[in-house]
């Protein structure tokens, strides 16, 4: 097989394009020297010249700064694409392009082999709110927060400074409002420093909307055509420019008047509502429309309010009299007070403007003004003393009715007086309620017929017939008291109700044959029982209180009103049995507080019953019920069932398959037990179903690529503030026999050895070595030759475990010449096992004397029978099927130890072939030919290419 040296000018290719892809500034020209053996000795210093020195080369001349500047409405859905920072930037790779464009934009001529861009933003903020940013492919896209400028940009004020990764700039103009991020692109060749602004532009989303919903303004009923007067509380507009609000309408202008909009030098337009006719509020006071305000949108938004103009008074009208004169009668025996006539005069004004005084004429002598009495008020005349033998028998009284600023309005009263010469009857009570400076005292729960009084009726004429009756409203009547003439009986008709009325003023009036009579006014007045219970305004009273409340927490204030009066009416509260004693009822006020702090997730519901008691003899209650909710509060934490989760899954799992189940819990309610699950790590590659808790795998999983996962799960409540908790969820692939065995040695089916022919039997004379990525029974190689060409290609034998190919029987003369063994390489996987196959080349002869001659002979397909005789090793344990369950842990085991292993055995090869590199600095041979193996063969001194390897 060819040298030594092809190997180690392969490895140092390796490392060349490894260093010159991890770090740009080194000379890769100068590092591959793959002949040169001075290249082999100072490989370990280029290791240690790189890690020192490369760094401090290369970051000055990558750091730029840019800025980049998008839009986009607000309002959008998630997943709608912003801009590539990468295509903006303009540093994705060009297929080809001249010198100049290459030297214009070196970030483009980036090959295959260099570390991929990346993305990230510089610290965090608002970006995982509003916009997500793909780390690999640079683009931006909105999140799943719904963008809402008014939101954003509320104050309108001056923007933020450049600072963190994300802000909010709204400029000193409304329309303004910029999301601000700053954005770091690696690798290091590559690296920028990015401001990106996202200018967030506005949408029609709000209609106008006035701050009241009923808007009162008052207009003097005097006012000339075309005054104006503003509108107080205009309609608002979150939205900016022409989505605001334009301009303002009336649904009814009732003919009477307009609407104008004003515009200040901040852009503010105000209503002004424009009289256009004259205004009487004695015809109509008020005035009821709808103010509608309209912004520029399109569609356009509308926003209304009630608006109600309403017409204030002024003194345009003066009293008036509908009678010019009145005509009365009075008898001379009238008794002093009673009322003789009432003057009334009528203003339409309101207020101060329509107050009206009654007085005398100058023209009424000072004698009639003696005798009759006008209140200056009411307008009321009463007799203001005895009218005596020698008073005048008319009597004329002007009354002036004045106003504020009117001229009076007059009216005659024409007072005639008769004078009595017969006396009029005699009534004379003798009372049987208790009766006390002429008021009689009834309690209210005297039976019906109750009786009040008698009444004696006399003529002291002796010779009229006399009539009594009585005058007045009560359940009371007044009857003839048989067998007597002339003698009545007051009582009762009905049941009486302190509560309805209090007090009763009758009359008993007794009329002769000639018109004379006379009255007795009777005052009765009901005495309180306690004849009524407390009554709660609510029966049932429903409460609610937020839990960990502050002690002695105010609940309500409890109201029962009892219509009794006096001490029978006053109320005193108190806790039924079924109260917890936690919670406290004042007696007095009926303040009800709790105690101690409330937990919803103890106890939710309270129903307790509470009493009003009043001091009545014998005392009545009533009963209500008292409901109390707790609300909830986020005081409880998303809770995992378990502290951590692990998961077995046989690799090469499909996409979305479902792995497993995440469960967790949330004593609080609401949204606030609405628990979200995200991957805070490898979210990439995994992804967790929120409704199910269902932990799936975006991608395929390999586990010759990566054997366990390590996730952090975090659980987000719906509260606010939120809250939140983590688990760890460790996820190990199962091998699958997914991999064939990798033949390392030979190296290809044309490599050859030379095999002298003094060669002893059994000597080794070559090997097969081949490695399987997978582990456990599917990484167990097995070697057999399926197939042989030469004179005796018997004589060779394979080891069925080892691939040591060894001399079975001494070569001969006619043996000289090429043999070729086909050896099958197969593991032991379950349930199929996979293979390999490889061509091993045997030139038997003293030396190589023509190289051409044995490669055409190499080139030449051979004909070779195969032989299906499979190899035969003995592993214990054989493949036999067991439970997934029973063996999981076995597979667990063996992985970990087979991990371990590789990484043991591969730092030992990097360090042997290391220091056999500097014990063999001149081994360059061309041909691939062997020598025959005495022993172990070097594995560091053959070509291989380099790979992973999970188990040997």
């Amino acid at each position: 097989m060819r040298g030594r040296g092809n190997a180690r000018s392969s490895l140092v290719q390796a490392v060349s394009l490894r260093l010159a892809t991890w770090h740009p500034c080194l000379d890769m020209g100068r590092l591959h020297r793959p002949r040169s053996s001075t290249s082999h000795r100072n490989l370990p210093h280029v290791f240690l010249l790189f890690l020192f020195v490369g760094p401090f080369n290369c970051l000055a001349s990558y750091s730029r700064a840019t800025e980049l500047l998008y839009s986009l409405n607000e309002g959008l859905p998630a997943g709608v694409l912003i801009g590539s920072l990468a295509e903006d930037l303009r540093l994705l790779p060009r297929a080809s392009g001249s010198q100049s464009q290459q030297l214009l934009y070196p970030e483009r001529t980036a090959t295959e082999g260099n570390p991929p861009l990346s993305f990230s933003l510089a610290s965090g903020g608002l970006s995982g709110q509003y916009v997500t940013l793909d780390n690999r492919s640079g683009e931006l896209h909105t999140s799943a927060q719904e963008i809402d400028r008014e939101a954003l940009c509320l104050d309108g004020g001056r923007g933020a400074a450049w600072g963190g990764s994300t802000s909010i700039d709204s400029s000193p103009s409304s329309d303004s409002c910029l999301l601000l991020l700053d954005v770091l692109v690696l690798p290091q060749e590559y690296f920028r420093f990015v401001k990106v602004k996202i200018a967030i532009r506005d949408i029609n989303d709000n209609a106008p909307q006035f701050p009241i919903s009923d808007i009162s303004v008052w207009v003097p009923e005097n006012s000339p055509v075309n005054t104006r007067l503003a509108i107080e509380h205009p309609a608002v507009d979150p939205d900016v420019g022409i989505n605001g609000v334009q301009t303002y309408r009336l649904l009814d202008y009732h003919g009477m008047f307009t609407l104008d909009v004003e515009e200040n030098e901040n852009g503010e337009r105000t209503p002004y509502l424009i009289v256009m006719g004259a205004l009487d509020r004695e015809t109509q006071d008020q005035y009821v429309s709808i103010i509608i305000a309209e912004d520029g949108g399109s569609p356009p938004l509308l926003g209304s309010a009630t608006l109600t103009i309403g017409i204030s008074d002024i003194n345009d009208n003066c009293p008036v009299f509908v009678d010019s004169q009145i005509n009365v009668t009075v008898y001379g025996n009238a008794t002093v007070g009673t009322p003789i006539a009432s003057v009334q005069a009528v203003d339409i004004d309101l207020g101060t403007n329509a107050q009206i005084t009654y007085t005398y004429s100058q023209k009424v002598p000072q004698e009639s003004k003696d005798l009759f009495h006008l209140d200056e008020t009411t307008g009321v005349i009463k007799l203001f003393s005895t009218i005596g033998g020698s008073v005048l028998q008319t009597h004329k009284l002007t009354i002036l009715a004045n106003g504020p600023g009117c001229i009076p309005a007059v009216i005659t009263v024409l007072v005639s007086i008769i004078k009595v010469v017969f006396r009029p009857p005699e009534i004379v009570p003798r009372y049987i309620a208790n009766e006390k400076d002429g008021v009689v005292y009834l309690k209210e729960l005297e039976p019906v017929h109750t009786p009040i009084a008698f009444f004696t009726i006399r003529d002291p004429e002796g010779k009229y017939k006399i009539n009594c009756y009585l005058d007045g409203e009560g359940p009371f009547r007044l009857a003839p008291y048989k067998p007597y003439s002339n003698e009545y009986l007051l009582e009762t008709t009905n049941p009486m109700d302190y509560e309805r009325q209090q007090f009763y003023e009758i009359a008993v009036v007794a009329w002769n044959s000639e018109g004379f009579h006379d009255k007795r006014i009777i005052k009765i007045q009901l005495l309180d029982d306690n004849d009524n219970a407390p009554v709660f305004l609510q029966p049932l009273i429903e409460l609610t209180i937020e839990e960990n409340n502050a002690p002695n927490a105010f609940l309500t204030k409890l109201y029962a009103t009892d219509a009794d009066s006096g001490e029978r009416g006053q109320v005193s509260y108190f806790l039924g049995p079924d109260a917890p004693s936690y919670f406290s009822l004042d007696s007095v006020t009926g303040i009800l507080t709790v105690s101690t702090q409330l937990d919803r997730e103890e106890k939710e519901k309270y129903r307790y019953t509470v009493h009003a008691v009043d001091c009545g003899q014998p005392p009545r209650e009533s009963v209500a019920t008292v409901a109390l909710t707790v609300l909830d509060k986020n005081d409880n934490s998303p809770r995992f069932i378990n502290k951590d989760f692990s998961f077995f899954v046989p690799e090469n799992f499909p996409g979305y398959g479902e792995i497993g189940v995440i469960s967790v819990t949330d004593a609080d309610a609401g949204r606030n037990g609405w628990v979200a699950l995200s991957v805070v790590n490898q979210s990439d590659i995994f992804v967790i179903d929120t409704g199910k808790g269902m932990l799936r795998a975006k991608v395929s999983l390999d586990r010759e690529q990566q054997s366990s996962y390590t996730l952090w799960v975090e659980a987000v409540d719906g509260g606010e503030p939120a809250l939140s908790s983590t688990t760890k969820i460790t996820i190990l692939l199962l091998d699958i026999n997914d991999n064939p065995p990798l033949v390392l040695f030979p190296q290809s089916n044309m490599s050859y050895l030379l095999v002298l022919p003094s060669t002893l039997p059994g000597s080794p004379v070559t090997e097969v070595y081949a490695v399987d990525k997978d582990t456990g029974m599917n990484a167990v190689i097995a070697y057999s030759i399926i197939g042989r060409r030469g004179t005796r290609p018997e004589s060779f034998r394979i080891d069925p475990k080892t691939g040591n190919i060894t001399l079975e029987e001494a070569l001969l003369q006619t043996d000289y010449g090429l043999h070729r063994l086909l050896v099958k390489v197969s593991d032991h996987g379950y349930p199929e096992p996979l293979h390999s196959t490889v061509m091993v080349n045997l030139f038997v002869n003293d030396t190589v004397s023509n190289e051409s001659y044995i490669e055409s002979l190499l080139r030449k397909e051979p004909e070779i029978n195969i032989e299906e005789k499979e190899p035969q090793i003995s592993i214990e344990p054989t493949h036999r099927k067991v439970e997934p369950v029973s063996c999981m842990p076995t597979l667990v085991a063996l992985s970990v130890i087979s991990l371990g292993s590789i990484t043991l055995v591969t730092g030992m090869g990097i360090y042997i072939c290391l220091r056999k590199g500097k014990k063999h600095p001149r081994e360059e041979e061309n041909l691939e030919v062997q020598i025959p193996l005495k022993g172990k063969i070097d594995l560091c001194m053959r070509e291989r290419k380099p790979m992973d390897i999970s188990n040997i």
